[in-house]
């Protein structure tokens, strides 16, 4: 019987770090829509809990997510350097597409209950 309760309450855990990871997402999604302040906020989440998703198949959901902002973010600071010439044009739309492709792969291993292979 305690053994059934524990396998509760982990995968109540699981669950709750998936919607953690899910709402990332969104955010990181939401970035596009007002000025990358969301993307931020699903950095700090990520940071903030690290130790809780440690050991669990989440963990590679928030590794990734911290990955895609780092690129992102990489990515948009060459663009800065660029934008005045033809060359910048691109620089930003690879960055973009890239990031779009690495939401899209996340959040269907996530909805799967899979972690992101790299």
């Amino acid at each position: 019987m305690s053994e059934i309760t524990d396998n509760q309450e982990i995968d109540e855990k699981t669950q709750s770090l998936k919607k953690l990871a899910a709402t990332v997402y969104l955010l990181q999604l939401l970035a596009f829509a007002f000025a990358g302040i969301p993307l931020f906020i699903g950095l700090a989440i990520n940071f903030i809990k690290r130790a809780d998703v440690a050991g669990t198949w989440v963990e590679s959901h928030f590794n990734w997510q911290v990955n895609s902002t780092i690129i992102l973010l990489a990515g948009l600071a060459v663009y800065g350097f660029t934008w005045a010439t033809p060359f910048g044009l691109f620089v930003l739309l690879p960055v973009i597409v890239l990031y779009i492709y690495r939401l899209v792969i996340g959040w269907n291993a996530l909805n799967s209950n899979k972690p992101v292979k790299k």
